[in-house]
């Protein structure tokens, strides 16, 4: 019995679903729900039981929902699966993310008081999903007693809606994406059908940023277009970006004390902002914080060993639902499943494999061996990182050695109408012109039409390499890029890359560019997000690129690489140079960006190394 408890609940139950309980918030407007109960020869088992609640923007019934709903409800839970305000079934108007703490709140105080009820909820979901548990749990609600957040919020102005003072194009592209399944279009084929056409032609409407209010069928769902356009525009951090589903991270102190699993991967557009719950609730909340970072690009990829090109063997996978299930035992259930005990940081540390070319098993997509295993830490950030300076020098070279030279810099031209297109990373929407995860650092994707270069040798793009490594050197935790720069223009961003450089070989003659983390600072926003400010032609100023976490290990006679640029389109907005307003049609500047390399002017990135002892 012992040893069962420590896998966690077992299959015991048939399950029955009551489809679409109008469940009444406190406006008045009615959530559907779909309830998930424990069963036996087709009837609901009588007495409590702890609950598990998931709020989803993407209609409760498919079978995506429905699979874990099952899953749990067979291991003893009800589950409810719920469609949020505007969405599925649901009454109400959808705006997105941002008004969905009232009604988890109410949610979870509902599903307490239920007769079949223990009165413990719990909460469980990905990306929006995420989103959904953290707003509530900034209420407190009473009842809320345990939550497993995958790839979530904490702060949607500083990292996943807008980044830095830039805005992650993403959102606009989900905006398409979801007013084609809006109970709106699903009722009117008409409308429908000027939205899918819509959708179909995102490659063009991305060209043709920033938005027009009234110039896109977006407008044909008017609160759709209004969120569109407030992303655009709403660069400044005000009121706006202070809304509790939006600003998780200006409520911790006011959020709910229950234990929680922060559940994240390196290459997802919430890497950032799992740590930074995980650190920040670690410190204020007295319950078990738990944190996991995987290798996977968003959307719960434990069951795949690659993101994008990068393949990471075996090790990589987990099983997400055992994981999940023991969690919720422990808390919701009072079993012993061993979570209580274990070290509150669970990592995988990419890097190590052998860097030949691996298949799928159907031997059709290839993919670079980069390897990896995972490790178990008692803290975020690890100990044993050391902030580790690596200095860019004239003619490229990147070193731990300051430069000595008294003047010296490179200049590269920003031209907002030729971008550099993203390749690869942190990124959770929009796959089709820009997919997730490693790849080689060379143009591809459906934006860059036609181009298969390297993006090293576009003259936008400066490029420092170390020299070959002669031991492996391991980064954990987040990179910061500190450079000194100048521009011609009166607004400019500057954008930086670190890159795991593979030696040539015989799968990969001209090496391999392996993407890790990528950032970008829009100068405005230099000193204050809040109180943007231009700069002044010419002048040089001291800035500071926060990126996003990673831990990789750059193996023997590999090389670091650091990219130096000014765009990463669609990743983020292009910035039109002018120091104008932001996401707005109007003029656009070429500007002639300068990063400076000198004794006086050392630009380096900080590296948090973990020493081999």
């Amino acid at each position: 019995m012992a040893e069962r408890e420590r896998q966690g609940s077992a299959h015991s139950f048939e399950v029955v679903v009551e489809r679409d309980v109008m469940v009444t918030m406190r406006d008045g407007v009615r959530l559907a729900t779909d309830i998930y109960r424990p069963a036996r020869g087709g009837a609901p088992v009588p007495g409590r039981f702890p609950v598990l609640l998931e709020r989803t923007p993407y209609d409760k019934g498919p079978a995506r929902f429905a699979v874990t709903a099952r899953f749990f409800a067979e291991h003893g839970y009800v589950v409810l699966i719920q469609d949020v305000r505007g969405r599925g079934s649901s009454e109400g108007e959808w705006y997105a993310f941002a008004r969905e703490a009232p009604d988890g709140y109410d949610t979870i105080e509902w599903a307490a008081a239920r007769p079949w009820s223990s009165g413990k909820v719990g909460t469980m979901g990905t990306s929006y999903m995420a989103a959904t548990q953290s707003a509530a749990a900034t209420l407190n609600p009473p009842h809320l007693a345990a939550m497993f957040i995958t790839e979530g919020p904490s702060n949607y102005y500083h990292c996943s809606m807008r980044h830095n003072g830039a805005l992650e194009q993403r959102f606009l592209i989900y905006a398409f994406h979801m007013a084609v399944t809006s109970p709106e279009a699903r009722a009117n084929p008409a409308l429908r059908l000027a939205l899918m056409e819509a959708r179909t032609n995102l490659g063009q409407w991305l060209r043709r940023l920033p938005l027009k209010r009234g110039a896109t069928p977006l407008r044909l769902l008017p609160s759709y277009e209004q969120w569109a356009i407030d992303l655009q525009t709403r660069a400044v951090y005000d009121e706006y970006w202070l809304q509790r589903g939006y600003a998780i991270s200006e409520y911790y102190a006011e959020h709910a004390d229950v234990p929680t699993v922060y559940f994240g991967s390196w290459y997802d557009s919430y890497a950032r902002a799992t740590t930074e719950n995980f650190v920040a609730l670690s410190k204020l909340k007295g319950s078990p914080q738990r944190m996991v970072m995987g290798p996977w690009v968003h959307g719960v990829r434990a069951d795949e060993d690659f993101a994008g090109e990068a393949s990471f063997g075996p090790e990589a996978l987990e099983h997400y639902n055992g994981l999940r299930l023991r969690w919720f035992d422990q808390w919701l259930k009072g079993m012993d499943t061993g979570v209580a005990d274990e070290p509150p940081v669970k990592i995988f540390v990419m890097g190590g494999g052998s860097g030949k070319k691996t298949y799928d098993v159907l031997g059709l997509n290839a993919r670079i061996d980069h390897g990896g295993r995972w490790r178990s830490e008692s803290q975020w950030p690890i100990a044993a990182a050391r902030e580790t300076a690596f200095y860019l020098h004239p003619g490229g070279a990147l070193a731990p050695r300051k430069p000595e030279t008294a003047a010296s810099a490179s200049t590269l031209r920003f031209d907002p109408q030729n971008p550099v297109p993203t390749v690869g990373g942190s990124i959770s929407v929009g796959f089709e012109f820009m997919p997730p995860g490693g790849y080689d650092q060379r143009a591809r994707f459906p934006l860059a039409a036609g181009d298969s270069l390297p993006l090293g040798s576009r003259p936008d793009v400066l490029v420092f390499v170390s020299e070959p490594l002669s031991e492996p050197l391991e980064v954990t935790g987040a990179a910061t890029v500190k450079l000194w720069v100048s521009s011609t223009a009166r607004d400019t961003d500057f954008t930086a890359k670190l890159i795991d450089l593979y030696p040539p070989s015989a799968d990969y003659p001209d090496g391999y560019a392996l993407n890790l983390t990528d950032s970008i600072m829009r100068m405005r926003f230099r000193e204050s997000w809040t109180n943007p400010t231009p700069i002044t032609p010419g002048e040089v100023y001291e800035v500071s690129i926060p990126c996003y976490p990673i831990s990789n290990l750059f193996a023997r006679g590999h090389r670091i690489r650091v990219d130096i640029s000014s765009s990463n389109f669609p990743r983020f907005d292009v910035n039109p140079n002018t120091g104008g307003p932001l996401g707005e049609p109007g003029p656009i500047v070429v500007a002639d960006n300068t990063v400076y390399h000198a004794a006086g002017r050392p630009s380096h990135i900080l590296l948090p190394v973990v020493s081999a002892n």
